[in-house]
């Protein structure tokens, strides 16, 4: 059972997949939804510090470098451009409007991408963490309740 729970783990850890693709496979794992809500959130958050603090340096850095400079100037104009459309839409509303950037759950919104749009918009870092962890509450959420969905269909 602690395979699976560190499966679910690391799955949430990682960028695009994070906690919304984590939720399902726990579900079709087996596992507890409760546990998997809560390891695929403590997965999920891990890295947001790390993100804050250095990937937008990280990229930087990288984006003229021959192997890695595509892909880095990939991530970069993605924050960026997601950290625009945030402080078009927002205005003065930023948190909320990150939160729900990060909360719901469609390709290209989470975590890593919020968390990077944030720094890139140089948010303090207490509200971005606050407002991605209110986000990823709410995705873990919505993908609880589809995982419920879609399983429940499928085993009845």
């Amino acid at each position: 059972m602690l395979k699976k729970y560190l499966w679910v783990f690391f799955v949430s850890m990682v960028p695009i997949i994070e906690l919304r693709g984590a939720i399902p496979i726990s579900q079709g794992l087996g596992l507890p939804i409760g546990w998997s809500y809560v390891v695929s959130i403590i997965g999920n958050m891990l890295p947001v510090p790390f993100i804050y603090l250095f990937a937008r340096k990280v990229l930087e850095w990288g984006a003229d470098k021959p192997l890695i400079g595509g892909f880095f100037s990939w991530c970069l104009a993605k924050g960026e451009s997601g950290g625009q459309k945030l402080q078009e839409k927002a205005g003065r509303g930023l948190f909320i409007a990150l939160m729900l950037f990060v909360g719901v759950p469609l390709p290209g919104t989470g975590a890593w991408t919020g968390t990077l749009a944030a720094s890139i918009l140089d948010m303090d870092f207490k509200s971005s963490v606050l407002a991605v962890m209110c986000g990823v509450l709410l995705a873990g959420v919505i993908m609880m309740i589809a995982s419920f969905g879609v399983f429940g269909v499928l085993l009845s």
